[in-house]
């Protein structure tokens, strides 16, 4: 694919890592999907939700973690204990989007797509840097937050305590989902909800998918909303 380095742009540890570009050539292509891969994931993999989508004039471009993870703990544990990794994170999410930019993808023609840990990355991209996204989708995950809120451990947050959700910036009308299990061993669905409600807060029109039981993983419904949202004109 023409238009992209063979590395991740950006800063901290995640910058110069494998860049997977897949689909149509940016010349060609209708949309750009910028694809996040999970813990202990790959570029291949979110390479591969993109094939089943059956889409072909979608260019996909998906950073590769330094690693295999953006960042140490869990993403709901203090911000500091996830640094550097969150925000050199970040950072690439943001040098992508600029660098489709410059080949004439602005954001209205470029879908965020997170699984799991990526999946996080994705929403928190997303509501920091509030651009009017064709599309955002986290597949098990939620918002990481801008601080601390203090107090108790809550047990609906896996005995974590909560975050604040300070973003400055609207959403208006960009489509976001937030799939996950209701019983998610790595995403509480507390943090769904609170997710859920701060993205519509910014004006997103946010559609969530609860799944019955236990269970972290992609699904066919999420690859149909995928679809639906990446299948028209806009």
């Amino acid at each position: 694919m023409s238009g992209l380095g063979a590395a991740t742009p950006g800063t901290g540890p995640h910058a110069g890592q494998r860049l997977v570009t897949a689909g149509a050539p940016l010349e060609r292509a209708r949309l750009a999907l910028v694809m996040i891969h999970g813990r202990g994931g790959a570029p291949e993999d979110m390479a591969g939700l993109a094939d089943h989508l059956v889409l072909p004039d979608l260019a996909v471009i998906a950073p590769q973690a330094a690693e295999q993870s953006w960042w140490p703990e869990s993403f709901l544990a203090p911000l500091e204990t996830n640094e550097p990794g969150l925000g050199s994170g970040l950072s690439v999410i943001s040098s992508l989007l600029d660098d489709l930019s410059e080949q004439g993808f602005d954001p209205t023609r470029v879908a965020l797509i997170g699984f799991s840990q990526g999946a996080c990355l994705a929403l928190e991209a997303a509501a920091r840097l509030a651009r009017p996204f064709r599309a955002v989708a986290a597949l098990s995950g939620g918002l990481v937050g801008t601080g601390e809120a203090g107090g108790a451990p809550r047990a609906d947050l896996y005995d974590r305590p909560a975050k604040t959700f300070d973003y400055v910036g609207r959403l208006a009308d960009v489509p976001v989902l937030l799939g996950c299990h209701e019983r998610d061993p790595h995403i509480p669905l507390a943090r769904v909800q609170k997710s859920a409600d701060v993205m519509q807060n910014m004006g997103a029109k946010v559609e969530t998918l609860i799944l019955p039981g236990a269970g972290h993983g992609i699904v066919a419904e999420e690859a149909a909303w995928l679809r639906r949202q990446l299948n028209t004109e806009g």
